[in-house]
Order: structure tokens, then sequence, then C-alpha cells
């Protein structure tokens, strides 16, 4: 009797061992698995919310001055456009697994060179401000050329902008506040529809780049690569491109901040704009539910995170002495981190 045929793509069957029967289908991701994520920075935004009603007076008052709305709740929503931008840029860098140390020192150089530009060359508002962009697009492309041609480390090739980028800044503005001025100065800090023009800016950059990387392949590369490196490369992933272009797009933001700030103050110091913008931007990722290994990133999360730093710090600077706003900031965020950990949550409930 002939043996019956055997399929030579099945597995065969070991001696005393049944066949394994068919896997069972991958099973997909949670579609609530990303609002999850959020759910910790809201409740915490949530909970300072309601304790800023509490023990600051007029808190949520608003009202209407010179045709545009007043009070701490604008002034939250204008300081936050800045740091929208700043977190947007970081989320992007570390979904890869780098980190851009040096987007405090953009904004001081983006700064300096539009307020030198203003006063003693005398060049028009407008030609000032697009040679600040293109300086800022030319950081981060150092940055990226650093990171993706010389494979240096992006922790140690951004710390040199860091430092260097401060200290040419410094050499072009100096040490004192340059003052700008102009309608275009006037209108990015001012307001648009009687809000806020800052904020505005930076819901209109966190709007345009979820809408790229979300409806189109750019979001999918940049989860790829910083998932593995290697193995998006065999697929014909362009992982270099990838990363370069994600440093070049952070410097972008950067300077676009840092001309915000310049906006809002009226004038650019190099010793002060963007100092410690860069802690405050990975923090804001992180909170959001970035991952810091990269490969998981969400901009909605960095939005409410960088709107969280900056009411925790106006709270805190109503509140808190001076000399303990750091710490008390530092603490805060720090117990969110807590509880946003997976692991320290189960470590809580095995010990209860």
């Amino acid at each position: 009797m002939t043996a019956p045929a055997t399929d030579p793509l099945q597995p065969t069957p070991v001696a005393g061992r049944s066949a394994a029967p068919d896997s069972p289908p991958a099973r997909k991701a949670s579609p609530l698995a990303g609002a999850r994520r959020l759910l910790w920075p809201v409740i915490g935004l949530v909970l300072l919310l309601i304790l800023d009603a509490i023990f600051i007076p007029g808190f949520f008052g608003i009202s209407i001055a010179d045709g545009r709305l007043a009070g701490t709740l604008v002034e939250i929503f204008r300081w936050s456009g800045p740091e929208i931008l700043l977190a947007i840029g970081m989320t992007l860098v570390l979904a890869t697994g780098g980190v851009d140390l040096s987007v405090g020192a953009v904004m001081a150089l983006a700064g300096a060179i539009c307020a030198q530009l203003l006063t003693t060359s005398g060049w028009p508002p407008g030609l000032a401000i697009g040679a600040a962009i293109v300086a800022s697009l030319a950081a981060g492309a150092w940055n990226g050329a650093l990171v993706t041609l010389l494979d240096i480390q992006p922790i140690v090739a951004t710390l040199v902008l860091m430092v260097a980028g401060r200290g040419i800044a410094q050499t072009i503005g100096g040490s004192a506040h340059v003052a700008v001025s102009g309608k275009i100065f006037e209108r990015l800090g001012g307001s648009t529809f009687g809000l806020p023009t800052e904020g505005l800016v930076g819901l209109l950059a966190f709007v345009l780049t979820a809408a790229f990387v979300r409806l189109t392949s750019a979001g999918l590369l940049i989860e790829a690569t910083g998932n593995n490196r290697t193995a998006s490369r065999y697929a014909g992933v362009n992982v270099k491109l990838v990363t370069f272009l994600v440093y070049v797009f952070c410097g972008l933001c950067a300077g676009l901040g840092g001309l915000l700030q310049t906006a809002d103050v009226r004038g650019a110091d190099a010793s002060q704009l963007g100092i410690y913008w860069e802690l405050d931007a990975i923090l804001a990722a992180v909170i959001g539910g970035t991952s810091l290994t990269g490969g998981r990133f969400s901009l909605l999360g960095a939005v409410l995170g960088a709107v969280l730093i900056v009411t925790l710090t106006t709270s805190i600077q109503s509140k808190v002495p001076v000399e303990y706003a750091l710490v008390a900031k530092a603490v805060v965020v720090l117990v969110i981190c807590l509880l946003q950990s997976d692991a320290f949550r189960q470590k809580i409930l095995r010990r209860r």
C-alpha cells in the first residue's frame, strides 16, 4: 500500500506528539489603546484646573479688553503656543529613537538673528523672519547630519548645538535685550479674532502636522524607524532620510517657537530665550504617551502635555515662592509620569 502524499508546506508531525493546530490569528490592537495613553494627562490637567479654581481667586475669569479676550486661561493659551511647537517637533524626534537637546538654543538663535537683522542691518520684518527660519532649518539639518551621516549618538550630537548654538546667538545679538518692532510682530504677539495669535499658531501647527503624519505614510515610517531600524531598512524604508527630515522639522518648530517668544516680549535676549525649554518639550512628549525608546508617539498627547506644563507653571508661580517653584514642578511631573507607568501601577496593585 502506498503512503499518502504529504504536503511539503505543512510541518511534519513529531512522533508521540500530535500535529500542532493552526495558530490563531494575530490579535489586533485595541482601538482604545491610544485613548488610554491620554487618560492620565487629561486627569492631571483636570485635577490641576480644579485646584486652581479652589485656591486661585478669579482663575477662570475672562474679560474683554481692547477688543480681545483677557484672563489667566487666555494667557495660558498664549504661552502654550511655543510649548506646543517644541513638543510636536520633539515628539517626532523621540519617535525615531532620538532626542534633541538643542531646541532651546535654536530658539535663541532664531530670535537673535531676526532681531539683529531688523535693528542693525535694517531688513524688512518679513525677510528677517525668513532668514531666522532658514537658520533654524539649517540647525536641524546639522543635527540630522551628525546623527545620520556620522552616526553620532543623538544626545551627543544635539548637545554640541545646545552649547554652540547659544554661544553663536550671544555672539550675534549680544547678551542684552534687543528690541524688535513692526506690524508682523505686533500681530504675532497680539491677537487674532480676539484670541492670542501664539496659541492659534501652535494649534495650527498641531493640526497640519497630525494631518500629515496620519493621513500619509509618514507616521508609519517614523514609527517603523523607531521600533526597529534594521528591520525597517530591510523592508525598504530609507531610515536615514526619515531621521534626517525629523530633525530638520524639529529645528523648524524650535525656530518658530523662538520667533513667537520674540514677538511676545517685543525683543530677543540670547542669554535667556529658550532656557530649559528642551526639558519642557521632552516632558510634554513623555507625559503625552510618547516612548523614549522610540516607535510610539502621540501628537495630541504632546499638546496635552504642553498645556499641562504651562498650566502647572502658571499655578506654581501664583502660589509657590520662586525658590521652590522648580522643585514643586518636578514633583508634580514625576507623580504624573509614575501614574502613567504600567509597571508602577501593577506594583501598587500587588501590594494592595
